[in-house]
């Protein structure tokens, strides 16, 4: 192989009049670019061990360097920033005049230190001591002043969150290292170490506000063991609000529980219930059935494949005016599970495994801002399983899997990934998932939800929202727990063209005198996403 220099040298220029001169001058030539080079290098190695000293611990120098961009939300607002600090240091066996070292410990830190122990501190054989971390500027500035070797600044930055809980699971932490563990500052931390402009993400401070102020009452309230909201564009993908309580304090996590770090919106899974009602009918339209009645006033006895009784649904209601058929809408809209367990079964055979596989609720997301759980699906689909996940039993998704699926299915059918990053106005990619005019036929019966039925208290005025409510019962040791259940609000508005899907969830909230003593989602979830909608209407439409 030819090597630049050595074969050069070994050989020489071709045509040289003189071999032997030409040797000579060869080897000084060489000798001068290589003792060059290693100076170079080391100069190089030298500087950049500085650049790093300078940047992360500081060299006694106030111009620092800022090793890790601020994160800031889409108006601006400070979520992340790195804060220059530093603590005051001691060596012992460095300090030559220790009546006078002692005497500016004193001075500096009176309240820390009296003159007896900042000579016992001077005195002592450690060869190191922090005298106080994290000291002020003032302090910090005294201590230089005072130019003594031995008594020292040692420069840090710390990662700092003035939001702290609010955004705990949007924004995370980062370790001791400073390289980011959970949230936006693990998934961007390459941007974040290697640029110095702001990562501006699509939240804002002010709605997160509102939908963190909410749900805290709202578990309060209803005394649920958890809840969750998201708010996203349902045009660009803009997560615009991401709230998940109960929640932890990102500059001290020794506070909270490690399980609260979990978030729950992405990586938990449930049965959502009847908010798959939405799915059943479209796929009744679909498949051509979405103009039949069905029988409702009698409990429901789901058939095995060979006829014979499988199962019972009872749920039997009053419908205003009494009549013993439902159409498919008024089954969506009155949340009849009797009726759409009969749909399902009209349904051909594996339609809801490629409906459900097209709105991609058959695997774990791979998302921008992190990887979701897995769905959980039935063993198997006979008519037992058909009939109850069409109202969203039997099957559980996250939360995430559930509002990205309702949005492509009423935005005009297209489905749209969720970004955490603030996106220009502009055409945005998707996927078309279904038609655009049976997501017209979807909404309408959305809005008839809102307007008429169980999802009243979400309504606003000044704008027309769309929704279904959801109350699912959840196990214990197997069998259906009454006490126990999930309660949940999807929203879409404005209506006739939506820009925003918002997804509000309770998890085992107690029958209290604030839900007049009633468990289910028209009576806490619904009334918590009005209560939202109401705040936040005027800054999404300023």
């Amino acid at each position: 192989m030819y090597e630049v220099g050595t074969d050069i040298f070994r050989n020489g220029f071709k045509g040289a009049v003189n071999n032997v001169t030409g040797h000579g001058r060869l080897r000084f030539i060489y000798g001068v670019f290589l003792v060059a080079f290693i100076i170079f290098a080391g100069r190089t190695l030298w500087l950049g061990v500085q650049g790093i000293d300078k940047s992360r611990i500081g060299t006694g120098s106030d111009a620092w360097i800022v090793s890790r961009a601020d994160i800031v939300d889409r108006n601006g607002d400070i979520l992340a920033k790195n804060v220059m600090s530093g603590h005051i240091t001691l060596h012992p066996q460095k300090i030559q005049d220790k009546e006078k070292a002692a005497g500016i410990i004193h001075q500096v830190l009176p309240v820390q230190y009296s003159l007896s122990d900042a000579l016992k501190l001077v005195n002592s054989s450690r060869r190191f001591v922090y005298v106080k971390k994290y000291a002020t500027d003032k302090e910090r500035q005294a201590i230089k002043n005072a130019k003594i070797v031995g008594l020292e600044i040692e420069n840090i930055q710390t990662r700092r969150y003035p939001k702290r809980r609010l955004f705990a699971h949007a924004v995370g932490f980062v370790g001791a290292n400073g390289n980011g563990l959970e949230g936006a500052e693990r998934i961007y931390n390459d941007y974040l170490i290697e640029n110095t402009d702001p990562l501006v993400l699509s939240l804002d401070s002010r709605i997160q506000s509102v939908f963190y102020e909410q749900l805290s009452a709202a578990m309060q309230k209803y005394e649920a063991k958890a809840a969750m909201g998201l708010l996203m564009n349902s045009r660009t993908g803009e997560m615009i609000a991401m709230v998940s309580l109960p929640d932890f304090d990102p500059e001290n996590l020794s506070l909270d529980s490690s399980a609260n770090r979990l978030f729950k919106p992405l990586r938990s899974v449930y049965e959502m219930g009847s908010i798959f009602k939405i799915f059943n009918t479209a796929m009744a339209i679909e498949n051509g059935i979405g103009d039949k009645s069905y029988y409702i006033a009698e409990p429901f006895i789901i058939p095995d494949k060979f006829g014979r009784p499988a199962a019972k649904i009872s749920d039997i209601r009053s419908f205003k005016p009494p009549r013993p058929e439902l159409n498919v809408e008024e089954i969506m809209a009155y949340s009849c599970n009797v009726g759409s367990a009969q749909i399902a079964l009209d349904l051909p055979d594996g339609t809801q495994q490629e409906f459900f596989h097209r709105l991609h609720m058959d695997d774990a997301l791979d998302l921008e801002f992190g990887r979701s759980e897995k769905p959980l699906w039935p063993q198997k689909w006979g008519p037992v399983e058909r009939a109850t996940v069409s109202y969203g039993h039997g099957i559980s998704v996250s939360p995430i899997h559930l509002m990205l699926a309702v949005n492509a299915v009423s935005n005009g059918g297209i489905y749209i990934y969720p970004t955490l990053l603030k996106r220009s106005v502009g055409v945005v990619e998707g996927e078309r998932v279904l038609s655009s005019e049976i997501s017209e036929k979807l909404r309408s019966i959305m809005f008839r939800v809102a307007e008429e039925t169980s999802g009243k208290q979400a309504r606003v005025a000044g704008i027309k929202i769309g929704g279904k409510t959801a109350t699912a019962e959840k196990y214990t040791n197997r069998r259906v727990d009454h006490r126990r259940n999930l309660t949940s609000f999807i929203g879409v508005f404005p209506i006739n063209a939506p820009q925003y899907v918002i997804l509000v969830v309770l998890d085992e909230p107690k029958a209290t005198k604030e839900s007049s003593y009633v468990r289910t989602a028209a009576y806490n979830a619904v009334p918590t996403t009005g209560k939202i909608l109401d705040s936040i209407l005027p800054l999404l439409f300023e």
